[in-house]
């Protein structure tokens, strides 16, 4: 009896000293001293499950991901239904590019709990890091499971988007927008999904509300101004592209855009003046400027827009070989001919070869190589 009030007593007092580390801890990390609290809590002794979740916690936000890592395993060793430390530690896995463990993670978790639409989600993120075509289909599973799911939406509506199947697109978007209206990545595929199908009049509103909404980026704007001057509204398109203008100062082709409408409106006198200002600035070299509009639309993954800008830098100076490669790499993301595509990376190697970036020269190399396999493994 007194062996057993002793034993009692001993885990009670083990359990209140825990308790009591846990919330000093909380307390440290509360005013920042993240450092402090970890130190007290790799001092505790037993360290229960409840101290190195929040070890876990607090080392990832000290950027320590290999002993965070470690703590979620120890939990979930001991506890291997704890979902939310699943879930947890399979974001901390993607975080850091351990795709492989997290694919295995993510992969139990879905056959586990086959209507979990979070689990679905994030093994599609972890296919999509590892350039697997089935992405996209954990995406429209997920979609599938809750129809409210705001990143999977983006996911699948930009998908149908880049794929010419823009009601599709809008279908996604509008699903999205009912639940969280300001979401600007779903506007903007709306918005582009109208602008693909001549919708201009629909596609207005929903460009304002994005630069009401603070996003009034160059893409935004050009899409904007180009729906106004498609449905007559000359003076709006006017006052965008003179905005364009000061973001763009070099930009020849607002000034055309400009001069074009003045014409339409038979000002030409103001047409004239900026046909000249487009003339006089296409006579330098706007290589730089077309470049620019290429890498915009490389980071918004439109790639065959990209292309034709970086062709675009090629004739203002057939030596920029940023441009070569780029046009490459860009045709790369949409050419299904694969030789097409292999003669642009070799084209662009024995033009620089001699006197290229050598990080650039290697990136065309390994390139040249996997295509040359992949051409003779298709014969």
């Amino acid at each position: 009896m007194h062996r057993i009030l002793f034993l009692f007593i001993f885990i009670s007092i083990q359990a209140g000293a825990q308790s009591s580390a846990l919330n000093i801890a909380d307390s440290l990390a509360r005013v920042g001293k993240n450092g402090e609290a970890i130190k007290l809590m790799e001092n505790t002794n037993p360290i229960s499950d409840k101290i190195h979740l929040k070890l876990a916690k607090l080392q990832q936000e000290e950027g320590n991901t290999v002993k965070a890592l470690q703590n979620y395993q120890k939990v979930l060793k001991e506890n291997p239904g704890h979902i939310l430390t699943a879930m947890d530690y399979g974001e901390l896995l993607l975080k850091t590019n351990k795709l492989a463990e997290a694919d295995s993670l993510f992969s139990h978790l879905t056959s586990t709990y086959p209507q979990n639409a979070s689990f679905q989600y994030r093994l599609g993120l972890v296919k999509e890091k590892q350039q697997d075509s089935t992405a996209m289909d954990y995406f429209f599973k997920t979609v599938g499971l809750d129809s409210t799911h705001q990143a999977a939406l983006y996911k699948t509506a930009k998908y149908q988007l880049t794929h010419n199947n823009e009601f599709n697109a809008m279908s996604l978007a509008k699903t999205g927008l009912k639940y969280k209206p300001e979401n600007t990545s779903l506007l903007s595929i709306l918005g582009q999904s109208y602008t693909a199908s001549l919708q201009f009049k629909k596609a207005i509103p929903v460009y304002e509300k994005l630069v009401a909404l603070g996003e009034e980026t160059e893409f935004v704007l050009q899409h904007l101004a180009w729906a106004y001057n498609n449905t007559g509204r000359k003076e709006d398109a006017i006052e965008v592209y003179q905005k364009l203008l000061k973001m763009q100062p070099g930009n020849s082709s607002y000034y055309s855009q400009i001069g074009s409408i003045y014409y339409k409106l038979k000002d030409f006198e103001k047409a004239k003046l900026n046909f000249h200002m487009a003339l006089n600035i296409k006579d330098q070299k706007l290589d730089k400027e077309y470049l620019n509009l290429g890498f915009v639309h490389k980071q918004l993954e439109n790639h065959q827009l990209a292309y034709t800008f970086f062709n675009k830098a090629l004739e203002e100076n057939q030596f920029n070989e940023r441009a070569y490669l780029e046009k490459a790499i860009a045709a790369d993301n949409f050419y299904e001919d694969k030789q097409s595509i292999l003669d642009l990376y070799v084209h662009y190697f024995e033009t620089f070869k001699d006197n290229g970036d050598p990080k650039m020269l290697k990136i065309a190399e390994y390139r040249i190589q996997d295509l040359r396999k992949e051409i003779f493994q298709a014969e």
